[in-house]
């Protein structure tokens, strides 16, 4: 593309034009333009360094200092080229979000004072030291103690935002330990590459790597941002923590995949050409259920990359929103009795053959390879359910789990009739006979206990966390404003773990002198009958399956500090230690953070909660009473005493019923702030979350419904909030 038109398309950005996005046709011209990609190394750095550099990315080689001086060298020269004046390490803290710190390339020439020069050399670009003190670390790190680490990542592709070069690394302390989401995660994906190769190669020696895949699919809201500034609380803590119902909402299910409004196609499109120009692949969009709630989604690509260009994207959508006059949420529950947001984890494994494993095949060894990773992973969910859930559990998602289309508290795996009648009958299955599928689909493949499986042949089920979706794992749960990391390094090493379990077994029967077939189909059917509990197709939204799912040994934990403790469970500490991938020492620290924060949102909330009632909301209240009290006085003055009885009655009982609520509002406004100054005295993080969770978290709702009832009696032109019908419908 050249640079006077893609100049001339960037302008029309700035203007905020209502159709910025080039044709479809050129979009491949300026995708990825922003992006030390391979076709920028093919341009800037040698062959010999593309070579050693894919071999450090594909096979795991040493980083020497020296390949990272000639990248550095190749990347300064393309990123100056596009306008970068600075670099930065981008790393991912314990705080779900991105951090950044930003320096210029100028060094001196020679001496101080003397000229200066632009430089990048490789150690720059492998390492740097932001500060590790004031980022969350569970007690990892001390005040005194802040010297910490970032270092690159190379398999994440380094990027130009403004006038920056954007440098992907992991965060880890002067002592080594992990302070961010991003080092777990490479290490799980490291685990389940090495994993899932030895078991590929007893069907196919060719299988020499395994990559994770994810696609998510990132919900949504949008609200114009002068409203947004007159709620305090959506600016604070991102949610409404008071509004009554709009008349309308989502109950005539009209808004779901409806003609998206003007104003937000036009924020759409630009988002499309941001997110093309960092290649991020964006390839749907379309209205969501809830008014003002909408949906963007990727085409899946390798995990570690997609979570990158999810959090660069939740970045980019941001501050495109401001552009159109709006305000992005992401808060999993901003509003009420309407549907919350997530952030759908499509997580899938293929191999460098071209095989993805969780893809039916069309031969019996394929199938056999098919339900073998199918079953490992139910198996390995199964094991680890309470952990999964943790990995996803925060105070906001807390909020839209089990309502509406989210799915509920309780991990189950949902695999739809067809796979559910062949997972029953390989159970049920010997050696010796064959199973057909049914009249239609006939198996005999050659391993008779296989049958043929075709591609999307599975229902859906809204309410299922983890369902089978014809060549995928959909994972449900995972909130709107989460770094997938979370959920992704403890699914793979779940699942990693199983797979070196599946092999240790296999093994140990052929060792006995079984066939390979015949062991691996042995275990299937063990794990088969072990995993049943974790496979559930019905409603996960009826209280009959919560009691089935106690039976089962699912765990139905709902509070999420007790949740959270999961993370250092037996269990939870040997499977990230025989993986490498958390240390006990960092799975405490990380449990010590998630407590904390859990507290802190709580806290905040609380504050703004009971300041808008003392402050906006009794103020108005009382006002209004004062009004109908002033009336009530008139109609005494004019009227004769029997009559005006008769007309001030009813503004009485107003008066009075506004004057309970306001005694409601006070009362519980004060048992609220006791309540944390109590919560806030205990030493221990987990004891005080649970405080926070148990004691102080209920009054919300009571002080909100006394709230609302106000709102729907006091004068329109004096209740100083927006409304839900006023935030919730874009103009």
């Amino acid at each position: 593309m050249s640079t006077l038109r893609f100049n001339a398309v960037e302008e029309a950005f700035k203007k905020k034009a209502v159709a910025v996005c080039a044709p479809s046709e050129y979009t491949s011209d300026y995708y990825g333009k922003f992006v030390f990609n391979k076709a920028a190394m093919v341009k800037y750095l040698s062959k010999d360094t593309i070579k050693a550099l894919n071999n450090v990315i594909e096979k795991g080689a040493t980083l020497d200092i020296a390949l990272a001086s000639q990248v550095a060298g190749g990347m300064k020269l393309w990123a100056t080229e596009l306008g970068a004046t600075h670099y930065t390490h981008w790393f991912q803290p314990l705080t779900d979000g991105t951090a950044e710190k930003h320096d210029s390339f100028i060094d001196y020439a020679g001496a101080p004072g003397e000229a200066i020069i632009e430089d990048f050399s490789g150690k720059l670009l492998a390492q740097q030291e932001p500060d590790a003190s004031s980022f969350p670390n569970g007690g990892i790190r001390s005040t005194f103690e802040a010297r910490g680490y970032t270092a690159w990542d190379p398999s994440s592709p380094a990027f130009v935002m403004d006038d920056a070069l954007v440098i992907p690394t992991i965060f880890i302390s002067y002592t080594g330990e992990s302070l961010d989401l991003k080092a777990p995660l490479l290490k799980a994906l490291g685990a389940i590459d090495k994993a899932a190769v030895a078991v590929c190669q007893m069907f196919d020696p060719n299988v020499k790597k395994v990559v994770a895949f994810l696609g998510w699919e990132q919900e949504y809201f949008l609200v114009d941002e002068g409203l947004y500034a007159t709620r305090p609380d959506l600016v604070l803590t991102g949610r409404t923590l008071m509004g009554h119902d709009s008349a309308k909402n989502q109950q005539l299910d009209d808004h779901y995949f409806g003609s998206v409004p003007t104003r937000v196609a036009a924020f759409m499109k630009d988002i499309e050409f941001e997110a093309y120009k960092y290649g991020i692949p964006a390839k749907t969009r379309h209205n969501e259920v809830a008014p003002n709630q909408f949906e963007l989604a990727p085409i899946f690509g390798e995990c570690n990359l997609s979570v990158d260009q999810n959090l660069l994207m939740m970045s980019i959508m941001k501050k495109v929103a401001r552009h159109h006059s709006f305000r992005l949420l992401l808060h999993e529950k901003p509003f009420a009795g309407i549907n919350g947001s997530g952030k759908h984890n499509n997580w899938s494994l293929g191999t460098n053959t071209g095989v993805g494993l969780f893809t039916p095949g069309k031969t019996a060894e394929e199938n056999l390879q098919f339900v073998t990773f199918l079953v490992t992973t139910l198996m390995a969910v199964f094991k680890h359910n309470a952990l999964l859930k943790a990995s996803i559990m925060t105070a906001q998602n807390a909020h839209r789990l089990g309502a509406n289309e989210a799915p509920p508290a309780i991990i189950s795996a949902f695999l739809g009739t067809q796979l559910t009648a062949v997972l029953n009958k390989l159970e049920k299955s010997t050696s010796d006979e064959a199973i057909i599928f049914d009249d239609k689909k006939k198996l005999l493949l050659g391993i008779p206990h296989i049958p043929e499986v075709f591609l999307d042949n599975t229902d859906r089920n809204r309410t299922s966390p983890f369902a089978f979706t014809g060549n995928r794992f959909e994972f449900r749960a995972v909130g709107s404003s989460a770094n997938c990391s979370s959920a992704m390094a403890a699914l793979n090493s779940a699942v990693a773990a199983q797979l070196i379990e599946f092999k240790a077994e296999v093994d140990a029967k052929m060792a006995t002198g079984a066939s390979k077939e015949k062991s691996i189909f042995e275990v299937i059917k063990s794990y088969i009958k072990a995993s049943k509990a974790i496979r559930f197709d019905g409603n996960g939204y009826s209280d009959e399956w919560k009691v089935e799912a106690a039976k089962r040994g699912l765990d139905c934990e709902t509070s999420v500090p007790k949740i959270i403790e999961a993370y250092t469970s037996k269990s939870s500490i040997e499977l990230f230690g025989k993986l490498n991938v958390l240390s006990e020492k960092e799975l405490h620290a990380r449990n010590e953070v998630k407590w904390e924060t859990y507290v802190k949102k709580i806290q905040i909330e609380a504050r703004v909660l009971g300041d808008l009632a003392i402050n906006h909301i009794i103020p108005v209240a009382t006002r209004y009473q004062s009004l109908l009290l002033d009336n009530v006085y008139k109609v005494k003055a004019v009227f004769p005493v029997e009559k005006a009885e008769k007309i001030s009655s009813k503004d009485m009982a107003l008066i009075e019923e506004i004057s309970e609520h306001i005694s409601n509002i006070k009362d519980n406004v004060d048992a609220l702030i006791e309540a944390r100054k109590v919560a806030n005295t205990i030493e221990h993080e987990d004891k005080k979350a649970n405080a926070y969770h148990d004691v102080v978290l209920p009054y919300f709702d009571v002080i909100r419904y006394n709230i609302d009832k106000l709102e729907l009696i006091v004068d329109d032109e004096m209740w100083t909030l927006p409304k839900y019908r006023e935030l919730l419908f874009i103009r």
